[in-house]
């Protein structure tokens, strides 16, 4: 969850990106923008930007709040799929 005006995003959006790029298709990442779409944020109780939730099978099974470096999201993406 992110929006345009929000610095710290435009800074984790694109680092997010490259490794959930370096995960090959294990991992698929939807960007939600929480101007467009208020009332997912309000179901999801996002109250900061940004706020990254992982899901499987439409569940909420983590989540962080704020910019991470590269090895954090690593560490991140990791322990979602197991590896």
């Amino acid at each position: 969850f992110s929006t345009r005006w929000c610095g710290p995003c435009k800074i984790l959006g694109p680092r997010l990106e490259k490794m959930v790029a370096k995960q090959e298709g294990k991992v698929l990442m939807a960007k939600v923008d929480i101007d467009d779409h208020t009332d997912l944020a309000i179901e999801y109780e996002v109250s900061a930007v940004p706020t990254v939730l992982a899901m499987k099978n439409g569940d909420v099974v983590d989540k962080f709040v704020g910019i991470k470096d590269e090895d954090q999201l690593e560490a991140f993406l990791k322990k979602l799929i197991g590896a």
